[in-house]
């Protein structure tokens, strides 16, 4: 049998391990996970019932294959579960919370509201040139918004930046407004100094034709057949939160034979003549070997080359130099909310309904705010009498704000939630959580321009795939992630000979945004 190390039990770490037990005898499956939980970013951490998904994670693809994978490992539930009927009936269902150890196995349809909060009003997200938004903006400001996005039709910018981007798709106004300073918040630098290959990857087709032309497309007799991702309305959700799938996954792994090791960093390699012979990696303090006939790495680029021996100067530089955004959540529990639901949804105990909360003013430093209760009821201990939200701050490990410790965290959050309004009082905050986040999000920006060298470089190695977000030092949804994998596998199994193709998943506009509507 074929050893197979696969480095990282993240989304792109478990689907290639799962993809090639499933499908060939032949290997003999070994995953090496640094932590001593499962799912990567993609994890759900517990605290006191309660949970939280970092960085929020909607069930949702273009990529059939995708889907396939999900519902064969968790069927979707029959009905919506955000009908406030159905939370009540599961809340008298579940007298002492939830217990995923004894309920089934299922995705949940959820409804996706994504809103911005700016100045105090809730703007749609994706922005919309509706009758919102022009109450909320005024007038006067609202003309000027028209004006500067034709203006951007007539006169396009050479997409040399993120900048320049936004600004061609939305016009100055609107980009000064919501793009401009939180770009900046989430990356720390302004989006002049980043790739505007950023954009190409994560808004893809996403402008204000896009938003006419869906808004115009659902009063249409006949739907259209495409929509932007940006803009879908409906996601399932594992019932207690994403990292429930990954441990479903990484169950299965070992009963078709696999080995998962946690608390196991990789360190180093031993190399030959572009091949990996052995994987070395350090287990509760002991240095460890395992050899490898293949090894399928989704941990970050700058740590896969900073472990291969004799690498050449330059790709070192570059690799060392690639950035990286690390996130930290503060989870709250909560009495209640400031805010109230004004829109036209049903939701328990009349919160507002999103799932997610944008933070586009500039005056704080949080950008957004994750409402767990809307993600799935089960997230939370006692839905019926608390809400419990995530706060998502993103820094840099090692910088002031990392080094905060929790109880300062919780000062932080609550401090900025009156200074915004979300809370009225301090004494509404009935417990917290800190969850810490290193290389969160892969940045496009400093030596990020000469990555195609480092592909290069990596891609002459014979039986070295890397995959995943931090795999591919690309910022991809954890659908995109997968997709990676299933290129990895169908390369060693010989379905495919182009091995490029790997790197390919998520970078043209049309990849997932083109495929028809199911």
């Amino acid at each position: 049998m074929q050893k197979v190390v696969v480095i990282g039990a993240g989304p792109a770490g478990l689907t290639a391990a799962y993809e090639l037990l499933k499908k060939s005898k032949k290997y003999d499956v070994i995953v090496l996970e640094e932590n001593n939980i499962l799912g990567g970013i993609s994890r759900t951490v517990e605290y006191k019932g309660n949970r939280m998904d970092i960085g929020g994670h909607r069930f949702f693809s273009k990529d059939d294959e995708v889907n396939r994978w999900w519902n064969n490992l968790m069927p979707l539930q029959g009905k919506p579960s955000y009908d406030d009927i159905i939370i009540k009936r599961d809340v008298e269902l579940n007298p002492n919370g939830p217990n995923p150890e004894t309920e089934d196995v299922v995705m949940l349809k959820r409804r996706r509201v994504s809103r911005i909060y700016y100045k105090r009003k809730f703007f749609d997200y994706p922005v919309k040139m509706n009758l919102n938004t022009i109450l909320n903006m005024g007038l006067f400001t609202t003309i000027e918004a028209g004006l500067s996005y034709l203006w951007s039709v007539v006169r396009k910018l050479p997409e040399s930046s993120l900048e320049n981007f936004y600004i061609n798709r939305f016009g100055r106004k609107l980009y000064s407004m919501f793009f401009e300073g939180y770009t900046e918040k989430l990356w720390g630098r302004h989006p002049r100094d980043i790739s505007a290959d950023w954009g190409a990857q994560r808004v893809k087709g996403l402008s204000i034709v896009a938003i006419l032309k869906d808004i115009l497309g659902k009063l249409m007799p006949f739907k259209p057949k495409t929509v932007e991702t940006s803009l879908i309305e409906e996601f399932s959700y594992p019932k207690y939160g994403p990292g429930q799938l990954w441990n479903t996954a990484a169950e299965q792994i070992e009963q078709m034979g696999g080995k998962i090791i946690k608390n196991a960093k990789v360190t180093s390699f031993v190399c030959k003549d572009k091949h990996i012979n052995k994987v070395v990696y350090s287990e509760n303090g002991k240095e460890r070997k395992v050899e490898a006939d293949i090894v399928i790495s989704s941990m970050p680029l700058k740590d896969l080359i900073a472990g291969m021996p004799d690498t050449p100067e330059n790709i070192r530089e570059i690799a060392q130099g690639l950035p990286y955004r690390d996130f930290v959540t503060v989870g709250l529990l909560l009495s209640r909310l400031n805010l109230k639901n004004k829109t036209k949804l049903q939701t328990l105990n009349n919160i507002v309904p999103d799932c997610w909360i944008y933070v586009q003013d500039v005056g704080v430093k949080l950008g957004r705010i994750q409402i767990f209760n809307n993600w799935s009821p089960y997230m939370v201990a006692k839905p019926e009498e608390s809400v419990w939200i995530g706060l998502e701050y993103f820094c840099r490990e090692g910088d002031k704000m990392w080094n905060m410790n929790d109880e300062k965290w919780q000062e932080f959050g609550v401090a900025e939630l009156l200074k915004m309004g979300v809370i009225s009082s301090a004494d509404e905050v009935k417990d917290s959580h800190v969850e810490r986040v290193i290389k969160a999000y892969p940045a496009y920006f400093d030596t990020y321009k000469d990555i195609d060298k480092l592909i290069d470089f990596l891609n002459d190695f014979d039986n070295l795939y890397c995959v995943g977000r931090n795999g591919q030092h690309r910022y991809n949804n954890m659908d995109h992630s997968m997709a990676t994998s299933f290129m990895a596998v169908k390369h060693i199994l010989g379905e495919t000979d182009d091995k490029k193709a790997i790197w390919q998943v998520n970078t043209e506009k049309t990849y997932h945004e083109s495929k028809a509507e199911k």
